[in-house]
């Protein structure tokens, strides 16, 4: 018999005092409403304790540079083992980094290319976008430039006399402004609009035409100039104002050197079989194994076995349409964490913990088994599964679930319920009765006010895309993920439309550790105003940014101390006990509650206290209204999911009309039961006299639509076409469509 994980004396954030036996060797699932205590046990308790006592057998230097976790509140944790953690971070927005490069393929096609290649053009580095023997000198391997918008520059009616440049150095009167004001080379009293082009080349360029010889050793020319000074620095060398205030006269171009393609010309003069490196960089895995295949060179036949072996695991767990040249940037969550996924898949370790979050985001239906056979793969290697998850068809596989609940926030933290699906269904928990209930598809549908065309749509896959968008409805878009959902309504629609075009998606809503619900929604100033005219002080004594920040933390609660070789100590600061607020902002109440015990409330409970402000208990009902009444005022943006990162932008919006609304996977990190809550709230935008589109693969989602647009009949080159738009009911009685089969299922 394997000893189990054993918890004991759990109390890290909601958690209250709990204690628990996690079973070894099977595929646990947690589950439970947002914010009732998963992630807390999985990834605060469990991950981070795995992973620090795994960084203490490494070497002083060694630990220097890996990433530092916190000892969790826990009394004690016996049986643990190392651990993998597979979450839903985006991959890095840098760039450089594409599908290729972080998946480690590109490498091996590098090498590939080294190895037999023709002509010879040098050693695997020569093949790289990063490295000086094989990047493009013109864009440095991006593939992309920088380059000077003359519209937005230029003010074509002016005279040089009134001012043609829009830039400041160039303002009329400055000193640049009279270096360039050469009457005998052009004239000075005639609207750009209407000089010569060999007047416009001088003032842009310096000569009579745009590469020739310049007239005045002064006269480099606006473009020249402004190309050398800003463009050729590089952003990074530039400060955020000055970003800022040049961003507007800059747009970005394909490269005209290299087209597009990073690489230069002699790197692209070697070719296998006729094709580039970048050619078979831009091929969808799928297509790439099958001309890997055609290669019967045998000093390549290893490389091509492992790559062959890469694209097969990229191939099974549903990603046949990615390429590598697919910038990493532009995943979504869900394919950023299946790309992450595939490093494990080849991995013959056992006896590890492999940690999941959600892995079914982004998944549609149809591909959901896939997961699920990965799941049981692990498992089956004599690993421990632990998934955080709220997908009936994962839920259902479990060997153990384990329950937690009753509520969010401080209503939550407790363990109700471990044990069988079958016996979770039975349970009587929030949880159990959501999975053995059943959505009923929506019978009375609303008829669209009218139609926004989209026409000829081709960026992407999309198959030169004619649709017509219905207004006034609740519209779900659907489809198998990469078949070209995101880029018709995100990309196409929501740029042609823009000035209609509300987006909510799940990035996140703030950069900083300080921005709080109240700070990002704007209602944090009232209740300091609130505060600041019922105690005659002054408004900035009641923020922890200012005035009325503790003076020993600044206003950050917490105290950290760096060990060095060592992790981080983080202790609550002893002077504000972790409240970030001076003694002097503390003597001052409103109802007998400090600004302190304000922030402390959940939306729930700050609601009747501010019931007389319009202002803030405005916010409060549409925080309520979007589901978040759990959360507390004070609590730090930082560590709200990203399901709930969109309900704070639906609420932000709650109040507006006649606009379009563009939802991406809203029921991600949503529990079961609350499905239907947020689409009633969707229900209200639509019938405010608004228009709801949502990207979807949640069938319950779909049988609430008024209207639905599913697009396929793949991924990838497959997909990209509209295959079925009508109503629900219409989809399941006569759609012939994937989507279409698990609407009926």
């Amino acid at each position: 018999m394997i000893e189990p994980i054993k918890i004991r004396g759990l109390k890290q954030n909601n958690l209250k005092n709990i204690s628990l036996d996690i079973p070894k060797n099977k595929i646990v699932v947690f589950t439970g409403v947002s914010g009732s205590g998963k992630s807390s046990i999985v990834f605060d308790t469990i991950a981070a304790e795995s992973q620090r006592q795994m960084n203490e057998t490494y070497s002083a230097w060694i630990r220097g540079r890996l990433p530092k976790y916190e000892k969790p509140n826990v009394e004690w944790i016996d049986n643990l083992n190392p651990s993998v953690i597979i979450d839903q971070s985006r991959l890095g927005g840098n760039a450089r980094s594409t599908v290729g490069t972080i998946s480690d393929m590109y490498s091996l096609l590098r090498l590939l290319f080294s190895r037999i290649g023709t002509p010879y053009v040098g050693p695997s580095s020569y093949f790289s976008f990063n490295n000086p023997n094989g990047m493009c000198p013109a864009c440095a391997g991006i593939g992309k430039i920088m380059d000077l918008d003359m519209k937005n520059l230029i003010n074509e009616n002016h005279t040089y006399d009134e001012g043609i440049f829009n830039l400041p150095a160039f303002g009329v009167g400055n000193y640049y402004w009279k270096v360039y004001r050469r009457p005998e080379y052009f004239r000075i009293n005639v609207p750009w609009k209407d000089l010569s082009q060999e007047e416009k080349n001088i003032l842009l360029y310096g000569s009579k035409i745009k590469d020739g010889k310049r007239l005045d050793k002064k006269l480099e020319g606006v473009y020249n100039q402004f190309k050398r000074l800003v463009l050729m620095k590089g952003p990074q060398e530039q400060s955020d104002h000055t970003l800022k205030k040049i961003a507007k006269y800059l747009y970005e171009c394909q490269c005209p050197e290299c087209k597009g393609k990073r690489l230069n010309q002699t790197t692209l003069s070697c070719k296998i079989n006729g094709y580039t490196i970048h050619d078979m960089c831009e091929m969808e895995f799928s297509r790439l194994r099958e001309e890997l295949d055609k290669i019967k060179d045998e000093r390549a036949k290893s490389i091509i076995d492992q790559l062959k072996a890469s694209l097969n695991r990229m191939i099974d767990i549903g990603l046949p349409y990615l390429f590598m040249n697919r910038e990493s940037s532009t995943l979504s969550g869900g394919e950023a964490q299946r790309l992450k996924l595939v490093r494990y898949m080849g991995s013959s370790l056992c006896g590890m913990i492999y940690i999941f979050d959600e892995p079914s985001t982004g998944m549609h239906p149809r591909d959901v088994y896939r997961m699920v056979q990965l799941l049981k793969n692990l498992r089956d290697k004599g690993n421990t599964v632990l998934v955080v998850e709220h997908d009936k068809d994962i839920i259902r596989i479990a060997d153990e679930v384990i329950d937690i609940g009753p509520l969010a926030g401080k209503n939550g933290g407790q363990i109700l319920f471990q044990g069988s699906y079958e016996n979770l269904r039975i349970s009587g928990t929030k949880t159990g009765n959501a999975l053995s209930s059943e959505i009923k598809i929506k019978e009375n549908v609303r008829q669209p006010k009218g139609f926004l065309p989209i026409r000829n749509a081709n960026i992407h896959n999309l198959k030169n895309v004619d649709v017509d968008i219905p207004l006034g409805v609740m519209l779900v878009v659907t489809g198998v993920a990469g078949s070209g959902k995101s880029s018709l309504i995100r990309e196409v629609f929501a740029k042609q439309y823009a000035d209609q075009v509300v987006l909510i998606d799940q990035s996140a809503v703030s950069a900083t550790g300080r921005s709080t619900v109240c700070t990002f929604l704007g209602f944090f100033d009232e209740i300091r105003n609130v505060f600041a005219s019922q105690m005659g002080a002054p408004k900035s004594l009641f923020t922890f940014n200012g005035k009325g920040a503790c003076p020993h933390c600044k206003g950050r609660g917490m105290i950290t101390t760096e060990l060095v070789f060592m992790e981080p100590v983080t202790t609550v600061c002893e002077y504000c006990n972790g409240t970030r607020y001076s003694e002097e902002s503390l003597k001052h109440t409103v109802h007998g509650k400090t600004i302190v015990d304000v922030l402390n409330m959940s939306v729930e409970e700050a609601y009747p206290f501010f019931s007389d402000n319009k202002k803030i208990s405005g916010m409060l009902e549409a925080l309520i209204e979007v589901g978040l009444s759990y959360i507390s005022l004070g609590q730090p943006l930082s560590t709200f999911s990203g399901g709930e990162r969109q309900r704070v932008k639906l609420a932000q919006n709650i109040k507006k009309k006649g606009n379009i609304y563009i939802l991406d996977e809203p029921t991600t990190g949503l529990h079961p039961a609350d499905i239907e809550k947020v689409v009633d709230i969707l229900e209200g935008f639509v019938q405010r006299g608004n228009t709801v589109i949502v990207i979807e693969h949640n069938t319950d989602v779909m049988k609430l639509a008024d209207f639905i647009i599913d697009i396929g009949p793949d991924g990838g080159t497959k997909g990209g076409e509209v295959v079925f738009t009508g109503t629900p009911k219409e989809m399941i009685e006569s759609g012939k469509t994937i989507t279409a089969e698990y609407l009926r299922k």
